[in-house]
């Protein structure tokens, strides 16, 4: 008798553990994390750190950290504010994993800048609503990453803006800049923008060349698992999902992380250690559905419901709208470094990118190509700070 099918495997893989995954769900910010990311990652460094919170339009409470001087502790005037915004199943550690001379966040801390930690709605801090638990109320999960564009970041900005006065200074990693090209691509947030880094940025994903991710998105499981109920990702059955998946030809799961990132040139055991006890955060299912739309598709839409009905009601149209790269203003200020050896944001899909750039003022943009890199080096390599941050801090002066 043949083997079924991968598809089929994977949804029975699915099916027996779903009950498993409903009595595993991760616990909400009251119960874990409860030390914070100031007292146990910031204030352990020596560096001054406080906890805020900003409420989205549509009614989340998000986290978000500021370390508004350095480990010196020399006040400087017009300190310029910086939001550091992370990508996809991590929250505002990813900036802080390295030691205080290789990890961005302390690196502009104690280079003058105002620094600012953005962590997404579902993540553990930031898993408050008034009226929706996480934990309970499948509604609290009904978002992509059209929302974190469209309502973290304005969030974000406006709430930074009010509290320092000034325009901001932007980072994004992976996900975090794909939300800020949609924003930009609708000229919002430009108001409160002095320049934005995007760091292994993403637009286009069609090209993506992790085999891991691709098949999680061939086989349409973030589909299947809102199917079953399960809204949040990752939940109870994702260990016994990846150990699956490394049973499948042309996957090796000895470095799991490079499998799924791409071979990262510059990350220490330490470094990575240290990742893992953060990694996964949370996300919405419907996130990762709208993530495989796009890399089945290699577009850049909003969520598309797949229905023509169910778009009509959200979009007045039957299918999704795009997000043009092209309508971002040619004078925003925009640094992008991007590794080579990438395999999530792949340098074919930056080409699209940069190619949808090519008429942006030439003096407002800087395009880094680190042949070396691949997408956990940006945050974690060892020698980021000289290769990355030394000339993204000397773009943000000139802005």
């Amino acid at each position: 008798m043949e083997n079924p099918p991968t598809i089929l495997l994977v949804l029975a893989l699915l099916c027996v553990s779903v009950v498993a995954a409903t009595r595993t769900k991760l616990q909400s910010i009251n119960n874990l994390d409860v030390v914070g990311i100031c007292k146990s990652m910031v204030e352990t460094q020596g560096y001054t750190c406080q906890e805020h919170q900003v409420t989205t339009a549509d009614g989340y409470i998000l986290g978000l950290q500021r370390i508004p001087k350095g480990r010196s502790g020399n006040e400087i005037a017009d300190r310029r504010p910086v939001l550091l915004q992370h990508g996809l199943l991590m929250d505002a550690s990813a900036w802080l994993l390295n030691p205080p001379d290789q990890s961005l966040a302390f690196i502009l801390a104690d280079n003058g800048f105002d620094v600012w930690l953005a962590n997404s709605r579902g993540t553990n801090s930031s898993r408050g609503h008034p009226s929706l638990s996480p934990d309970d109320d499948l509604a609290y999960w009904d978002w992509s990453w059209d929302e974190l564009a469209s309502h973290d970041l304005p969030a974000f900005f406006q709430y930074v803006n009010n509290q320092t006065g000034q325009k901001l200074h932007y980072v994004g990693h992976s996900l975090g800049t794909l939300t800020a090209l949609a924003a930009f691509s609708q000229e919002k947030l430009l108001n409160l923008l002095r320049s934005a880094a995007l760091l292994s940025p993403v637009a286009y994903l069609g090209q993506m060349s992790s085999l891991f991710v691709r098949i999680l998105m061939d086989v349409f499981l973030a589909e299947k698992l809102k199917l079953l109920g399960l809204q949040e990702f990752p939940n109870g059955q994702t260990q016994q999902l990846v150990e699956f998946i490394c049973t499948l030809p042309g996957i090796d799961c000895s470095n799991l992380l490079a499998t799924i990132t791409g071979p990262n040139c510059c990350l220490s055991s330490s470094s990575k250690g240290a990742l893992f006890k953060h990694f996964p955060e949370p996300t919405a299912t419907k996130n990762f559905i709208h993530l495989s739309q796009m890399v089945r598709r290699g577009t850049i839409k909003m969520y598309d419901y797949d229905l023509e009905d169910t778009n009509m009601e959200h979009y007045k149209q039957p299918s999704p709208p795009a997000y043009n790269m092209t309508n971002i203003p040619k004078n925003v200020p925009l640094f992008l470094s991007y590794g080579l050896r990438d395999k999530l944001s792949d340098a074919n899909d930056v080409g699209l990118l940069l190619d949808n750039l090519k008429d942006h003022d030439k003096d407002k943009l800087v395009v880094q190509c680190r042949e070396e890199y691949a997408h956990m080096d940006f945050i974690i390599s060892m020698n980021a700070n000289q290769l990355v941050y030394d000339p993204l801090m000397a773009f943000f002066r000139l802005h």
